[in-house]
């Protein structure tokens, strides 16, 4: 069992890490089980697609976290409803586009300092600790990748490697 340490914010930095790390992961591991054709499955015209969320994870995660603690966590050049369009990308393009969302939170995160997560952040002119900003943004994340996986599962079925525990295991 994993003792706590003394200091709540830095634990608080290196749990949040870590939480957003397997949430990366997740994605990935989901990817590496899909064919080119399935990024672009949607179970309805007004469903998202695997692509779709991979451009709406990166644009978020670039329009939040650059300049994370300096300006608004939404951009003026971020265009999110085009996150939501068809673009025929290819599979690295997709995957660049994800890399690239996740540098950018990274590089913001990994430049927090203990002392910063009781500053205010703004979202679209709303005032959030950073903490409440990296609990919002994780549970965002979560969200969508969540999607990732269960339309992956759809499209997968009796194929589908479990990204957890397997059933009755």
């Amino acid at each position: 069992m994993k003792e706590l340490k003394n200091n709540h914010q830095s634990e608080y930095l290196r749990v949040t890490g870590e939480i957003y790390k397997k949430y990366k992961l997740m994605g990935e591991k989901t990817f590496e089980q899909m064919e080119d054709k399935d990024f672009y499955y949607k179970t309805d015209e007004e469903s998202n697609s695997i692509a779709m969320l991979i451009q709406h994870i990166s644009g978020n995660l670039i329009s939040r976290f650059t300049d994370f603690l300096t300006t608004d966590g939404e951009k003026p050049n971020r265009h999110r409803d085009d996150e939501f369009e068809e673009h025929n990308y290819s599979r690295e393009k997709l995957l660049q586009k994800w890399e690239e969302g996740w540098n950018v939170f990274f590089k913001a995160f990994n430049g927090i300092t203990e002392g910063d997560l009781t500053k205010i952040v703004t979202i679209r002119e709303e005032p959030h600790s950073v903490i409440e900003a990296l609990d919002r943004a994780a549970a965002h994340y979560a969200y969508h990748i969540g999607q990732i996986v269960m339309l992956a599962k759809q499209i997968k079925k009796s194929d589908w490697k479990t990204l957890s525990i397997p059933k009755r295991k």
